[in-house]
């Protein structure tokens, strides 16, 4: 068997990167960002955090996985397994206690399940992101405890589209060798809307500051590369919707394949396949009791499989289908809201050496409702959610240490949250939620040894519900182009599952391993969140200055220790200059050292990450050019993140990206 030992180290982050150019010769309408995952009825004036990306400012800040892309967003970061596998890590929170969605539904694939599993979507083919962070997020289920990333795009059309329309992107990277790009493009007319995209990147192993060793058919070498950490992506999407007077009813199917290097061992490689079948409507002005009725349903297919030296492996293969049905109610007086029914089921196996978890199922209903009241002052907002959920234990047929059993949860989560106009320029907002959330089904039944973690997992058969209380205090201030917004957290957990070393050491084929179990225990989680932007001129050009920065505690009340993985005090700044089609930027971002950590675990000392960026707009007939030209790590600073298991079972082996130039072009006609 692979050895699990293949082993310091602070938090990754990039820049935000937000729109720089203004409209060539005459001005053009700003349309408003709409952030429709913090508030189901699509009102402006949000209750809960939220962020959101599109257009230009998604195309700058885009990475090769969803977590990078993400990191920087202020209470945002990444679980960073390499250049290839991240997902988004809200408040301290990861893994399961982050609901990923596309387009609202489900996104079925297995890396919640592991650190080095990617998630299947990729930012090239992203429209729009949105995050909600807090207790707003118990719309979209227990898992979304600590928040909600919503990747959103246009594969089923939800308006008209008059005429052709669509978008090129292409892109060349220094640090990865990355050539990649996609083409999407649309048309219709008021009765029919059709969409197709397709995508490609391809890399090589990523640029680092330092000589790292990589040993690959026997042959050890040093390079500054990180070893491993290629990757070949590609996919793409049909789509499309019928049109009628009061709504609409579409569907697409999507693809999605990659091939990458897992950092942790130098010849494990993983080949993913992902398909998405999904069928959406809405029904709108229906009158009665209901204004409107929305509805989507999907199935997906996944599976991946580990290669050892291009021999195939462990295969994971997870499939399943979810439902979700929300209707918005007729005003009552000044109350207006949504209630609605969800539900998933998915079927897990894994079958080869490493197959630390068995088979499962997992099967669960919910209905929530969603209410907002308005005021003179403001508005308030409650919600409830109540679920059903079941999950199965089915062994695994060649592997007799997996028990077969079922676990049943009844999880209830309540919030309540206001908005407070304390004067023209400034807003007040509170949340308080109690949230449940049911053992996922490797925490309850893992038995076996599992390379990310480089230790033998054993989950426990006997956890219950994860509960939760969660208070979050917003204050906001905007006046033109002047902006500031800080938000103060916390959350307490009864319940919280955790993976806990034992103090064992399990044999597996003649090694020593250390034995990690899932444990429950009180925890605490608590922070600070700030950002904001000044405009230093105005006039021809603009100058403005973008501030960030976040702080979170988490603690293990049980022990008095640091929760593991928990990313440093980070600071940061970027000057913006805006002139006509041109736009520039110029920013850093602090990371303070990281030495609240469990026993055991390493330190992480602090370092700065400098970035900048320069951007062109022009016409070219009737397509409109965007050339945009991206430094990241300009100093080629040596980092590790802090919020990366590999930063513990395998220091030194995946360091944060080194400098790196990336020129694009996004045409769009």
């Amino acid at each position: 068997m692979r050895s699990l030992f293949r082993r310091s180290a602070v938090g990754a982050a990039m820049l935000s990167f937000s729109s720089l150019a203004l409209a060539q010769a005459t001005a053009t309408p700003t349309l408003k960002e709409v952030t429709v995952t913090g508030n189901p009825l699509g009102a402006e004036e949000l209750i809960t955090p939220a962020a959101q990306y599109s257009g230009t400012g998604l195309v700058l800040r885009s990475r090769a996985t969803l977590g990078e892309t993400l990191t920087g967003t202020p209470g945002v970061s990444s679980t960073y397994f390499g250049p290839n596998a991240s997902r988004p890590v809200i408040r301290g929170l990861d893994g399961d206690r982050i609901r990923i969605l596309s387009n609202s539904g489900a996104m079925v694939d297995a890396s919640g399940l592991s650190y080095d599993h990617a998630v299947s979507a990729d930012p090239i083919a992203i429209e729009r992101i949105e995050v909600l962070r807090g207790p707003g997020t118990l719309l979209y289920g227990g898992s979304a405890v600590g928040g909600v990333v919503n990747i959103i795009d246009n594969r089923i059309p939800r308006a008209p589209i008059e005429g052709v329309a669509g978008k090129a992107d292409f892109g060349l990277a220094s640090a990865n060798r990355e050539k990649g790009g996609g083409f999407m493009i649309e048309g219709g007319n008021k009765g029919l809307g059709l969409h197709a995209d397709v995508f490609s990147r391809s890399t090589e192993d990523v640029r680092a500051p330092v000589s790292l060793a990589c040993t690959q058919g026997g042959v050890t070498r040093f390079a500054n590369r990180i070893c491993n950490s290629a990757s070949n992506v590609r996919g793409g999407a049909v789509g499309g919707s019928l049109f009628f007077d009061r709504g609409y009813l579409g569907v697409s199917v999507a693809t999605y394949h990659n091939d990458y290097g897992t950092v942790a061992e130098d010849e494990v490689d993983i080949g993913m396949r992902s398909s998405r079948y999904a069928l959406e409507g809405e029904l709108r002005d229906t009158g009665g009791l209901f204004r409107s009725v929305k509805g989507q349903l999907s199935h997906t297919d996944y599976r991946h499989t580990e290669f050892d030296a291009s021999e195939p492996g462990t295969m994971f293969k997870n499939r399943g289908n979810d439902f979700r049905l929300e209707a918005r109610h007729a005003r009552l007086g000044a109350l207006d809201g949504v209630i609605g029914v969800q539900g998933e089921n998915t079927r897990f196996s894994a079958d080869g050496e490493e197959a630390f978890a068995p088979y499962s199922r997992t099967r669960w209903a919910a209905l929530f409702a969603y209410e907002e009241l308005g005021t003179s002052w403001g508005k308030l907002s409650f919600g409830a959610r109540t679920e059903s959920v079941e999950v199965q234990s089915l062994g695994n047929p060649v592997v007799p240490r997996f028990i077969r059993a079922t676990r049943k949860f009844n999880p209830h989560s309540f919030a309540v949250g206001g908005l407070w106009n304390l004067a023209p320029a400034w807003q007040l907002t509170w949340n308080l939620s109690r949230s449940e959330r049911a053992p996922k089904d490797h925490e309850l039944f893992a038995d076996g040894p599992h390379v990310a973690t480089a230790a033998y997992e054993l989950g426990n058969p006997e956890l219950d519900k994860e509960r939760s209380t969660n208070l979050d205090l917003g204050l906001q201030w905007k006046r033109a182009a002047h902006s500031f917004k800080f938000s103060a957290f916390q959350g307490r957990f009864a319940n919280y599952i955790s993976l806990e070393a034992s103090g064992v050491q399990r044999d597996v084929n003649g090694e020593l391993v250390p034995e990690f179990a899932y444990r429950q225990l009180r925890a605490r989680l608590r922070g600070l969140e700030a950002g904001g932007n000044v405009r230093l001129r105005d006039g021809g050009s603009t100058v403005d200055l973008e501030l960030r920065g976040d702080v979170v505690r988490a603690m293990n009340l049980a022990t008095g220790q640091p929760l593991p993985r928990i990313a440093p005090m980070r600071a940061g700044a970027t000057l913006i200059w805006a002139r006509g089609p041109w736009g520039a930027r110029l920013g850093f971002d602090r990371f303070a050292a990281q030495d609240r950590v469990p026993a055991g675990d390493l330190p992480n000392a602090a370092y700065t990450l400098w970035s900048a960026a320069l951007t062109h707009r022009m016409k070219a007939g009737a397509s409109g050019l965007l050339w945009y030209v991206r430094l990241d790590n300009a100093a080629d600073r040596l980092a590790y993140s802090a919020t990366s298991i590999l930063t513990q079972t395998a220091p030194g082996k995946a360091p944060l990206p080194g400098r790196s130039v990336k020129v694009g072009l996004q045409a769009s006609f």
